[in-house]
């Protein structure tokens, strides 16, 4: 069975493709596609925006889709950059000038800086539409840690840990992150469902 997991991002798609390492299916990504397109995320929770991509790229492919959209929340900004983490630094943003911009916004306000990153994962076909959530508590140190991971791994620091995600071994991060327990939540319904 061939499922398309709606993302370019090969740092997602490595972690997804781990958590469903144990079932006998095909995860292909956009990457495998010269006709992939960028979906536009103009929604206003994640939830939203993992649901236009599934859509938008089941109807183009008619396969199967997974998608997600994750980010981090952090308390002291509201929210933010919340559904906005992967651009947050402006149309050129890079993973880098993230981590800087959120730094920079964190300056003022005292330690610590709670925050959690959120995912929300779907599955797609011609019948079914599931949506799970996943989250991971933390806080934001005001020095990158790491080299393992991408995004705000960095600067994240889970609770009861004393390394940052992107200084944790991929195993461990895998059994802990949002991503994680999102699309365990999701692997387990479709299992459940006899999809897989």
């Amino acid at each position: 069975m061939k499922i398309l997991f709606a993302t370019k991002n090969k740092g997602k798609y490595k972690e997804v493709k781990n958590i469903f390492s144990d079932l006998d299916i095909e995860l292909l990504s956009l990457n495998d596609f010269d006709d992939a397109f960028d979906v536009v995320e103009d929604g206003k929770t994640f939830e939203e925006n993992a649901l236009k991509k599934a859509v938008e790229t089941y109807s183009h492919f008619n396969i199967p889709v997974i998608s997600d959209d994750s980010g981090l929340v952090v308390e002291q900004l509201n929210g933010e950059p919340g559904i906005y983490s992967a651009r947050y630094s402006g149309v050129d943003a890079t993973d880098k000038k993230n981590n800087l911009k959120l730094l920079e916004e964190l300056k003022s306000f005292p330690k610590p800086h709670n925050a959690k990153f959120v995912c929300a994962a779907v599955y797609l076909d011609s019948k079914n539409n599931i949506i799970t959530n996943g989250e991971i508590k933390g806080q934001i140190i005001s020095e990158p840690r790491g080299n393992n991971g991408f995004g705000y791994d960095p600067l994240f620091l889970p609770d009861g840990f004393d390394k940052t995600t992107a200084e944790l071994p991929p195993e461990t991060k895998n059994k802990i992150s949002h991503r994680a327990k999102a699309f365990g939540k999701l692997k387990q319904l479709l299992k459940s469902e006899g999809l897989i």
